[in-house]
C-alpha cells in the first residue's frame, strides 16, 4: 500500500481576516473531498490571513493511480481558489 501526501502552499490576496481564510479554506475543503475523497488538513500558517499550507492524504497500490489524482486536485485548485498556489509538492511512505 502506498500513501501519498500532498501539500499546497497558498496565499489568499482577498482574504482580509481569519475567518475569510477559513472560510475560502472550508469550501476548497468540502468541494475536494467530496469530489476526490482525500483527507484534508491546514499545516501551517494557522495566524496568517493571507496563506496557507495544506495538506492532502490517499492511499492506493499503484503510484500511478495517486499521482493522477493529485495532479486533478492541483488544476481543480487552480481553477476555483480565489489566489493562487505558491508551492507544491508530493512525497509518498
Amino acid at each position: 500500500m502506498i500513501i501519498g501526501l500532498l501539500t499546497i502552499e497558498i496565499y489568499l490576496p482577498y482574504s482580509h481576516s481569519l475567518k475569510e481564510k477559513r472560510k475560502a479554506l472550508r469550501s476548497l475543503k468540502d468541494r475536494l473531498a467530496k469530489k476526490f475523497n482525500i483527507a484534508f488538513a491546514e499545516l501551517d500558517y494557522h495566524n496568517k490571513w493571507q496563506r496557507s499550507l495544506l495538506g492532502m492524504v490517499t492511499l492506493n497500490n499503484q503510484k500511478r493511480i495517486i499521482e493522477s489524482l493529485f495532479e486533478k486536485i492541483l488544476q481543480d485548485t487552480e481553477k476555483n481558489l480565489e489566489g493562487q498556489i505558491i508551492h507544491s509538492k508530493i512525497n509518498y511512505l
